[in-house]
């Protein structure tokens, strides 16, 4: 109850926190697994209460681009709004770090945010951040060179973690930039020669 008890939202609401306790599902999910697929109908809005996820949107020749990570005490907001409308889900979720989560059924969602106004201000909140993080994508895609948009990753990466030896493939990074292994695997390679990385067998250590 740690994480739920910290999230500012709910400090002032025990009952909201019994409610969440009450009627979610709680699961544990290994680094990579999906728990959300692009158009699967949204059943459930996904609370982290230990560990991280990425999420992603796919194009039409099935390349990936981040959209933005959900760590502790945080939830996906695409989820929120395709569950309240019952739209399918226009995003991807894939755990980054192994993580605890809970699932409150859509059908919760609408009756939380008429009895709690501690819940609607969480779901604010959550919008703002989301909002001003997919802001970022847009200027990073449209004004930043590839190479600082594979920096800027490993580094946000890095502050999710806490490690700066991230366990991942040029594959997953070139995923999430949206764009070619091969580019991915010439910048760090690039990165590795100016001192900013050290690369290794599926493991880049930031300096």
């Amino acid at each position: 109850m740690d994480v739920l008890n910290s999230i500012t939202a709910f400090q002032s609401s025990p009952e909201l926190r019994e409610k969440l306790y009450e009627y979610s599902t709680i699961r544990t999910f290994k680094e990579g697994e999906v728990i959300l697929n692009e158009c699967a109908n949204i059943r459930a809005i996904p609370i982290v209460t230990r560990g991280s996820m990425r999420v992603l949107r796919t194009d039409e020749d099935g390349r990936e681009i981040l959209l933005y990570y959900i760590r502790a005490g945080e939830s996906c907001i695409m989820s929120f709004l395709g569950g309240l409308h019952q739209e399918e889900s226009k995003v991807k979720a894939v755990v980054e770090e192994e993580a605890e989560i809970y699932f409150l059924p859509v059908e919760k969602v609408g009756l939380f945010i008429r009895e709690y106004p501690e819940w609607l201000d969480y779901i604010f909140r959550l919008y703002h951040k989301r909002f001003e993080e997919l802001l970022e994508v847009v200027n990073a895609v449209a004004f930043r060179k590839t190479d600082e948009r594979l920096l800027q990753l490993l580094r946000k990466k890095a502050e999710l973690t806490g490690n700066n030896q991230l366990q991942v493939t040029h594959e997953q990074l070139a995923n999430e930039l949206g764009t070619a292994r091969a580019v991915v695997s010439r910048l760090l390679k690039q990165l590795e020669a100016d001192g900013t990385v050290r690369l290794g067998r599926n493991k880049i250590s930031l300096m």
